[in-house]
């Protein structure tokens, strides 16, 4: 038998651009339904499965809600890194796709309060939690599958193609709820709100079918290969690396937080404290999400295209210090065009950094332990940052009456992020030393007898 021939420079590409397509196709049905949650918890969960609780109280109980499915993502962060770390990217991310699939599609099925009493909201947060720790496990797969796979050079642009799922999700998120959202109150409370989360089975089938096709990223097969897998990920990463867990954590910060002063605290903000229906402020986010979908990728080019990722970061994070507050302002003038204005162009700045935030992250750990570790930073963000932005800005909101804390509040996050960043790109690369290795290696290795 002949020996099975090396793949060549055009199957390698080949196979980097499915891992791509994959992890975006896959991320952008996961953040769909993690997404289609938010805006339902800002529009009517609380009149679904918190009816005894009115006005601001019930909106923050439905928003309580919320936070648990990030309350649950370190934990699927967890386990599905052990995993992904021992056993490979690809088998962990069909089974985050199927748990994210069926527990979506659970809560379009669930009764309100009106017909099971308390085992409604109980429900809800037990399935809730079931999705939150599917995402938990699906981030860090999608981005590594895709970065991992990437040419030379080119980690971070790769990356992005996972990022991009988050824009998409939550574009597809805002069309399906501003669909239904013309539907009388009745109905829309009833059995509208359902129809996002029940179309997610039809979504999921045809993510299975692309996520099966993708190989295994070549750092993580050449592990199994030789057998270098870590055998406890998560204890060797917290005990050799916890400073970057540590600036990982910071450094995700506004990159998770902004869409949830969008499309979930200032959502529920505009329509029951200000001026604004459903359907126009549910419009003003998709404008932001579509924005945020053309602007996006530039942020890895900008990243690829600079030697200095430090100031590249720089260059995409500063703006936002200004832009976000000014967001606020236009929002509370309760005129249309200028809180539209106002919600895209702050979109830009977190957009772009959010686009190189992965393959930026990823770099800083070993590849053994790089799935464990870059889930660890992006989901216990998710639980004390990004996820308590709804709860934190509507308990400031309640307690000063003023949106002035909430502002004060977004600028300390986009400050966070910076300085953690800048801090974590201090550390050691470890894409460029594991290729700089690589190609040492090629270049002493002795030269076949003749």
């Amino acid at each position: 038998m002949s020996a099975p021939t090396a793949p060549t420079a055009r199957d390698r590409t080949r196979a980097a651009n499915r891992a791509g397509i994959g992890a975006f196709i896959g991320s952008t049905i996961e953040w769909f339904d993690f997404y289609i949650y938010g805006t339902a918890s800002a529009l009517v969960f609380d009149k679904v499965f918190f009816p005894e609780l009115d006005g601001a109280l019930g909106t923050l109980v439905a928003f309580a809600t919320f936070w648990v499915g990030f309350l649950a993502r370190p934990l699927g962060g967890i386990i599905f890194g052990h995993y992904g770390d021992r056993l490979g990217r690809k088998k962990t991310l069909v089974i985050t796709l199927l748990m994210m699939g069926v527990s979506t599609t659970a809560i379009g099925l669930l009764p309100g309060y009106a017909s099971i009493g308390v085992a409604a909201p109980v429900l809800l947060v037990a399935i809730r939690m079931i999705q939150g720790i599917g995402l938990g496990g699906e981030w860090g797969g999608s981005v590594l599958i895709a970065s991992e796979s990437a040419p030379k050079g080119k980690s971070v642009l790769y990356g992005a193609f996972a990022q991009q799922g988050s824009p998409v999700g939550n574009t597809l998120s805002t069309l399906s709820f501003l669909a239904i959202s013309r539907l009388p109150d009745d109905a829309f409370v009833s059995w509208g709100w359902r129809v996002p989360f029940l179309a997610s089975a039809l979504l999921v089938m045809v993510g299975l079918f692309v996520r099966l096709k993708v190989a295994e990223s070549p750092a993580m097969a050449k592990l199994i290969e030789k057998k270098e897998v870590a055998k406890l990920p998560l204890t060797e990463v917290l005990r050799s690396h916890p400073m970057l867990i540590v600036l990982g954590i910071g450094a995700c910060t506004i990159g998770l937080s902004a869409t949830y002063f969008k499309s979930t605290f200032a959502l529920s903000w505009a329509t029951s404290a200000l001026d604004f229906d459903r359907s126009s402020f549910l419009t003003i986010i998709l404008v932001a999400n579509i924005t945020q979908i053309i602007v996006q990728p530039f942020g890895a080019v900008l990243a690829t295209k600079m030697k200095s990722w430090s100031r590249a970061v720089c260059v995409m994070l500063i703006p936002e210090l200004f832009l976000m507050p000014v967001m606020f302002l236009l929002i509370g003038t309760e005129n249309y065009g200028l809180a539209m204005f106002g919600v895209a162009v702050a979109t830009i700045p977190h957009c772009l950094y959010y686009a190189a935030l992965a393959g930026m992250l990823a770099s800083r750990f070993p590849a053994h332990l790089r799935y464990t570790g870059i889930s660890l930073c992006y989901q216990l963000c998710g639980t004390l940052l990004g996820g308590t932005t709804p709860i934190i800005g509507q308990s400031l909101l309640n307690w000063t009456g003023s949106i002035t804390t909430v502002i004060v509040y977004a600028v300390f996050q986009v400050a966070l992020t910076m300085g953690c960043m800048l801090l974590l790109l201090r550390r050691p690369n470890h894409d460029e030393t594991a290729a700089d290795a690589a190609a040492g290696a090629t270049v002493t290795a002795p030269l076949p007898a003749r």
